[in-house]
């Protein structure tokens, strides 16, 4: 089983910035994409940005130049960094992976359990 744990949500007022940061572990060979997702309220979730294992990145357009996307391989981690925070940016955010697990390299795909942005204007 793979778990992802979130952590860096928060409160912030118009124009701030927070970092998030999630964290894989437990039975991984290999990660592949990361990504982070949001859910605003009454609204579906949506893809926020996507980093591959090499580096490449992809943003909504709704954040491109607010929001910086990395990651660091060793750890499995990714982060997600956000200036300019605005009011509609606040969301449940999740973070997503998928890969191959450790013994038959079976893919997996997993989520973690989202963290609160809410930004105050």
């Amino acid at each position: 089983q793979v778990q992802l744990v979130e952590s860096g949500g928060g409160l912030v007022q118009t124009g701030g910035s927070l970092r998030l940061a999630c964290a894989a572990s437990g039975n991984i060979f290999s990660v592949n994409t990361m990504a982070w997702f949001r859910q605003g309220p009454g609204k579906q979730r949506e893809l926020v940005a996507n980093i591959t294992t090499g580096g490449t990145t992809n943003y909504a357009d709704s954040v491109k130049g607010r929001f910086t996307i990395s990651r660091d391989n060793a750890k499995n981690t990714v982060y997600l960094q956000m200036n300019g925070l605005k009011a509609e940016d606040t969301a449940v955010y999740y973070c997503y992976a998928d890969g191959l697990r450790l013994g038959w390299r079976r893919p997996f795909n997993s989520w973690g359990q989202g963290t609160q942005v809410t930004v105050s204007s």
